[in-house]
């Protein structure tokens, strides 16, 4: 089984890892983006899911290869947070798309789910739980430190990590 491990978000990551290998084969990416003028009134730039090169990046894992599986963060949806909810929620729809054209298996994991079971007890806040992924990613995947360092957390690879671990 091939786990692609999914962060959703303009400024997610995407992890695969090769079951038969244990994780010794594993690619870790930035999700792949771009800028642009903003839809509304206001002048602001945001950032947009590169659908074409996501496609790229997953299509070597599409039909004929029937035993990957994608892995996607549940998006985060909180009023309070109006703006970075509908980033995060036209980011998944992005991403949804390509999935679907590509006819690979998918399934939903809610962050607090792995996090419980990967990271460290008592973490409070934003920022210690990205420290706490990068840490735990670096060590798990060293061959990606230096990305995963750059990036500020290796959500992506952890998830997909997580579903390898539990057969999700």
């Amino acid at each position: 089984m091939i786990y692609i491990g999914i962060d959703n978000g303009t400024s997610g990551s995407i992890g695969i890892i090769d079951d038969a290998t244990g994780g010794g084969n594993s690619i870790f990416k930035l999700t792949p983006t771009f800028k642009e003028q903003s839809y509304t009134k206001s002048k602001k730039i945001i950032s947009r899911i590169n659908v074409v090169e996501l496609e790229a990046l997953l299509n070597t894992y599409a039909v004929p290869v029937p035993t990957a599986k994608v892995i996607m963060e549940r998006p985060m949806v909180n009023p309070g947070r109006f703006m970075a909810t509908v980033s995060a929620l036209r980011a998944l729809e992005a991403t949804l798309i390509v999935v679907e054209r590509l006819k690979l298996p998918r399934q939903y994991i809610d962050s607090k789910q792995r996090q419980k079971e990967q990271l460290p007890q008592g973490l409070k806040g934003s920022d210690e739980l990205k420290k706490a992924s990068c840490d735990i990613g670096c060590r798990l995947f060293p061959q990606h430190a230096e990305i995963i360092s750059k990036h500020k957390d290796a959500d992506g690879l952890l998830i997909a990590e997580y579903c390898r671990r539990v057969k999700a």
